[in-house]
């Protein structure tokens, strides 16, 4: 089961301010899986930015879950948000980042994603001491799991063929995170109570993408095999 931690007064935390811009509204006005995606981006880039850390690891993310608080809700067009991200916990080479989105000093929505550190050559490697430094005192030692479980396609699932665009590609070659919850919300749309997204390979330019879907879960294959999976309720 995934834990949601609450922010604690101990250690770092970082806030930045957010606007839903058109671009990231449906037809409703209400902010897309996508647009969050890519605010949950931004914010921990500027959140690593702001350590003054430097490192030639990259993150990549493994698993995002996302769901409205308790008296939440999800964010409208022009409506500025409060993100404030913090790390929820280790492993041996992962960490968890957990993110509040608010509104009007309101908790709207809650995230909690895990990230995994890796060489410019691709290969996972172990979190830096110096990571422990920054971050450590907001865990209070808390580990967490880096188990993924393995995908296994309903055999039941309708296909759709979602073509890769140009735009789609970020600075490492891979179709970015932003652009995979694009393809969630042919499926997906807000308002959800939750959706999860894992991330079992990297989706890259020339892949032949199909979305597998049924009610409450989704896959996207490369080749018949799982590239991402996401599980979601209404």
């Amino acid at each position: 089961m995934i834990e949601f931690v609450a922010l604690s007064d101990l250690g770092r935390h970082y806030s930045g301010q957010f606007r839903v811009r058109l671009g990231d509204a449906d037809a409703s006005g209400i902010i897309r899986l996508d647009g969050v995606a890519r605010v949950l981006q931004d914010v921990a880039t500027d959140d690593w930015d702001d350590t003054g850390l430097e490192s030639t690891d990259t993150w990549v993310v493994r698993r995002t879950t996302i769901r409205v608080a308790e008296r939440g809700r999800w964010p409208r067009y022009k409506e500025m948000m409060t993100v404030t991200t913090w790390c929820g916990g280790t492993g041996a080479a992962w960490a968890e980042r957990r993110t509040n989105i608010s509104a009007g000093g309101e908790l709207l929505v809650e995230v909690v994603a895990l990230w995994v550190p890796v060489d410019p050559s691709g290969h996972p490697v172990r979190i830096k001491p110096v990571f422990f430094d920054v971050y450590g005192e907001a865990m209070q030692g808390r580990k967490v799991s880096g188990r993924i479980a393995a995908p296994v396609v309903a055999g039941d699932a309708k296909l759709l063929a979602w073509p890769l665009r140009r735009a789609d590609l970020d600075i490492v070659g891979h179709v970015n995170n932003a652009a995979v919850w694009q393809a969630v919300t042919e499926v997906v749309t807000t308002p959800v109570s939750w959706v999860s997204v894992v991330h079992h390979g990297a989706v890259e330019s020339g892949h032949d993408v199909q979305i597998a879907y049924t009610p409450g879960s989704l896959w996207l294959l490369v080749d018949g095999e799982v590239r991402v999976s996401a599980e979601y309720a209404e």
